[in-house]
């Protein structure tokens, strides 16, 4: 697997060997002793959803001592994945990092402690969503950061009017009044 650096300390793009031939393809998608070697961390939990085009879901975290780091990528479909640096005593507080994940590049993101998650459905079909995380959810720990906070500058890549946020989503605060 390769393992790409992002803008942001600590964000990694991470992208398989695919072994393909007449029969179709192979790929190791995670392997534990290199993951942490690479990124310090150890997954407790996995999850998977699937969402219609112009879902959002997000921008979410869990509070301490529930944080979770977490390792996502696509099963079907494609979406548009963002991660929010909310380390207050980072140089990169409030910078996000953007990528287009998919079944057919097979990409995946991962987010250490420390950031706010949410990904868009970007596929008219819909997408299925996988995630690792580090930490088990914790209710009383959630918590969010509004999707079109102004000052995060997240280009969603569709109109307004064709993205749908659960309720409690649209809740949420800007990071300046978190």
């Amino acid at each position: 697997m390769t393992y790409t650096k992002t803008s942001i300390h600590g964000v990694l793009i991470i992208e398989p060997q695919i072994f393909q031939d007449a029969r179709g393809y192979f790929f190791e998608s995670f392997l534990e002793d290199e993951f942490f070697q690479k990124a310090g961390v150890h997954f407790v939990q996995e999850n998977q959803s699937w969402s219609k085009y112009g879902i959002l879901r997000g921008m979410h975290f869990q509070r301490e001592p529930h944080a979770q780091a977490k390792l996502v990528r696509v099963l079907s479909g494609v979406v548009l994945d963002v991660v929010v640096d909310i380390r207050k005593d980072s140089p990169t507080y409030g910078n996000h990092v953007a990528v287009e994940l998919s079944a057919e590049n097979k990409k995946q993101l991962f987010a250490p402690v420390g950031f706010c998650h949410g990904f868009l459905v970007l596929s008219r079909e819909g997408a299925e969503f996988f995630y690792k995380c580090s930490n088990y959810y914790n209710k009383e720990s959630e918590s969010g950061i509004s999707f079109d906070d102004p000052t995060l500058a997240i280009d969603w890549r569709l109109p307004r009017e064709e993205i749908i946020v659960a309720e409690k989503d649209l809740a949420w605060k800007t990071l300046a009044e978190l």
